[in-house]
């Protein structure tokens, strides 16, 4: 069972989460419209099962709750995955969302790694700060353990474009973390582990 479920307190944050790889429900409430709107696509996309809840200290700003749902993600995403045993490891996308193009690829190959050149031209989409995508993202791969690649190649709407990254994490998730019939339950990897 490709499942996993958390919950993790501190004195910013307090999130319970359950996330199934191969599918299921999803409910989602971070406080943050936006966030939540942002973690069913990437769930819908990557056909994932996704319970997520968080109170955060949002008085302040979406921070702390952005990045430490990025963290809880990316550990209950690697927890999920076990030894990696068949899965087929890579994945990539180009992915369009009106007038933003999105190019993800990933590599769920055991190392934390993130390039993000993604440059929403507005610093709010409502009122959450762009610039907290990259910090969901640093978290989620370094817990998930990925290497993972983002550019936008085109687009003029903020929305559109952070909604495009949501949707192509998602979908070259689900790719990388299927499994490949051909491998016979084996680790893709020379070196025997990931």
């Amino acid at each position: 069972m490709r499942k996993y479920e958390l919950d993790r307190k501190t004195l910013e944050t307090e999130i319970s989460l359950s996330l199934s790889l191969d599918g299921g429900g999803c409910a989602i409430d971070t406080g943050c419209g936006f966030l939540d709107h942002m973690l069913e696509l990437f769930a819908k996309h990557g056909r994932f099962g996704l319970n997520l809840s968080c109170m955060g200290d949002i008085h302040v700003d979406y921070h702390h709750t952005t990045e430490d749902i990025g963290i809880c993600l990316g550990t209950a995403f690697s927890k999920a995955l076990g030894d990696k045993s068949g899965i087929i490891r890579y994945g990539d996308i180009i992915l369009p969302m009106d007038e933003a193009l999105i190019l993800c690829a990933v590599d769920i190959s055991g190392r934390a790694y993130l390039s993000y050149e993604v440059y929403p031209p507005s610093g709010k989409v409502g009122d959450f700060d762009t610039e907290l995508v990259k910090e969901f993202l640093l978290g989620f791969v370094r817990t998930a353990g990925i290497t993972l690649h983002l550019r936008q190649l085109a687009g003029e709407n903020s929305h559109h474009i952070i909604e495009g990254v949501f949707k192509a994490l998602g979908r070259t998730l689900s790719k990388a973390c299927a499994i490949d019939p051909g491998l016979d339950g084996a680790v893709p990897s020379t070196k025997g582990v990931l």
